[in-house]
């Protein structure tokens, strides 16, 4: 039992220790979220006439309304939010707008389709549709296989069918979630200006 208990305080004390490197969790969310957000509104921007009017058009896009307004304010959102989580500026506010966009996006884009990103054939989140959208890619395969360089089109990575579920929607928004609760972590203009801050309250008191 005593040794066991030794076992238990050095595992504990290890992982204190990693406390002195704590920021690299948050600091690897946002990184890995900025070119996602950063692509996504810049490009929206860059068509923002044809954005607004997908936004708007009942028939062919998502009948949404306020367009233009909403179409702006994706955009903005998105390539403002990019910035903002490169330096951990306002980080906790700004997850909220990103959260909403994602959300939005799911429930009007991608729910439709199920849950899955990429088509699968088989397993707990395949449907009829991502069972023949794998028998259009089997057959496309064959296709190419028969008329075409196979190896070559393949070389830089297998054929898929997007699938366009929400997965890849739902997967950012967990982690603006995570964000949102423990904040942007020590690499951030927030922490240095919190820490300010702090020391001036200190300071006066």
């Amino acid at each position: 039992m005593e040794k066991l208990c030794s076992l238990a305080c050095k595992a504990q004390s290890l992982l204190n220790a990693t406390r002195a490197v704590d920021f690299l969790g948050p600091l690897a969310l946002r990184l890995y979220l900025v070119p996602i957000f950063w692509m996504a509104g810049t490009k929206k921007l860059a068509d923002i006439d044809s954005i607004t009017e997908w936004f708007g058009n009942s028939d062919w896009g998502l009948g949404l309304p306020f367009p233009e307004f909403l179409a702006w304010a994706a955009s903005l959102t998105e390539a403002g939010g990019a910035i903002l989580l490169f330096f951990g500026i306002a980080v906790r506010w700004i997850s909220i707008p990103l959260m909403a966009t994602m959300v939005v996006a799911a429930v009007t884009v991608h729910l439709q389709n199920g849950w899955l990103a990429i088509a699968e054939g088989s397993g707990f989140f395949a449907s009829d549709r991502t069972a023949g959208a794998i028998e259009r890619l089997d057959r496309a395969k064959e296709i190419l296989q028969a008329n075409a360089n196979y190896e070559w089109i393949t070389e830089n990575g297998s054929l898929v069918i997007l699938n366009n579920g929400i997965e890849f929607a739902a997967t950012y928004v967990i982690m603006l979630l995570v964000l949102f609760f423990i904040g942007p972590g020590k690499a951030s203009v927030d922490y240095f200006i919190s820490k300010k801050f702090n020391a001036c309250n200190n300071s006066c008191n």
